[in-house]
């Protein structure tokens, strides 16, 4: 077999002229977005681009770039995503055939995801206490294979139980940059929308 080494990646290209070195920084990092299905760190990001140069700065460049296109750059905790704008998922829906991918979530099922995305990290048994009753393994189990939960630290309760956690594709799935931009739970639960507790 033949020796298959990385190419090396120039990061500098001090051969090309500044405005130019610029651009081609920002299409790396679109390229390294486009390539992602999750969202990637500024740490990340800073390996494919000049060691002074700004990955915020080419993040607000490609976003001005991206104007009036159909995907856009999207904060999400520490990194960003490459998005397509939500005026065009009804054109993506109907062209792929598919459902709302939170649709087929119940009522119930939103309940739990909330609780733990307010409660977080949160046991099934703390869980069980908001709800007063068990939270079925299934349903974690849905959560969990969606990619909207996953779990966390253990419990240092007796038997050390799993807690669990949202995802970064929970932020994704609702529009979230971080767990600071949920609701307010008091006025969730003025209006009957957030379990008391």
């Amino acid at each position: 077999m033949k020796d298959r080494t990385e190419p090396v990646l120039d990061r500098e290209l001090l051969d090309v002229e500044p405005a130019l070195r610029w651009r081609e920084w920002m299409r790396r990092i679109e390229a390294v977005l486009f390539a992602s299905a999750s969202p990637v760190p500024k740490e990340d990001l800073a390996r494919v681009v000049g060691q002074g140069a700004s990955v915020d700065l080419l993040i607000d460049d490609l976003a001005a770039d991206l104007e009036g296109r159909a995907f856009e750059i999207a904060a999400v905790n520490d990194g960003w995503i490459l998005r397509t704008r939500p005026a065009y998922a009804p054109a993506i829906h109907a062209a792929a055939h598919l459902g709302a991918h939170l649709v087929d979530l119940g009522e119930f099922e939103i309940a739990v995801l909330a609780a733990i995305a307010y409660r977080q990290p949160i046991t099934r048994d703390g869980l069980k206490d908001i709800f007063g009753k068990d939270i079925s393994r299934d349903l974690i189990g849905r959560l969990h294979d969606r990619g909207l939960i996953s779990t966390g630290p253990r419990s240092p309760r007796r038997g050390a139980p799993y807690t669990f956690v949202t995802t970064d594709q929970f932020l994704v799935a609702f529009d979230l940059e971080s767990l600071r931009d949920l609701p307010d739970r008091e006025m969730l639960t003025d209006a009957g929308l957030h379990p008391e507790g």
